[in-house]
């Protein structure tokens, strides 16, 4: 489990590799992750936008920007937690993600909500610095 907190609300990050949907003769490996935000602060906020920089174990960097998360533009009050998953390939066998939410409080102001870096990795694999 990854996490990291930024204004009183917490991402946690829990990646998983998917063997039964990946394919090595094809150099095509596929990952899920589930995503849970926490609310601990006193303010409630709206989740707007992601961004997502995944870069494989041979440096190549995609980036990924756009409202919400799986079609949802979540609103947390304090306490709340919104959990969802999706997931992401590869042609790699081990890469990195790390991105940032934007949200907006009640009052208008704009918070950027760092993810955490994970790791993306098949199981039993040589570990590959990313």
């Amino acid at each position: 489990m990854y996490a990291e907190t930024t204004y009183d609300i917490q991402v946690q990050v829990q990646p998983t590799y998917l063997d039964d949907q990946s394919s090595s003769d094809e150099n095509y490996y596929v990952w899920a992750y589930k995503v849970r935000i926490e609310n601990h602060g006193t303010r409630t906020v709206q989740l707007l936008n992601r961004y997502w920089r995944i870069t494989d174990s041979m440096g190549r960097v995609q980036e990924v920007r756009g409202p919400g998360v799986v079609g949802e533009q979540p609103v947390l009050k304090p306490g709340d937690v919104y959990e969802y998953s999706s997931g992401t390939p590869l042609s790699t066998t081990s890469g990195i993600m790390v991105g940032s939410y934007e949200m907006s409080t009640t009052e208008g102001e704009r918070l950027e909500i760092a993810i955490p870096a994970f790791s993306l990795d098949i199981p039993d694999a040589p570990r590959q610095l990313n």
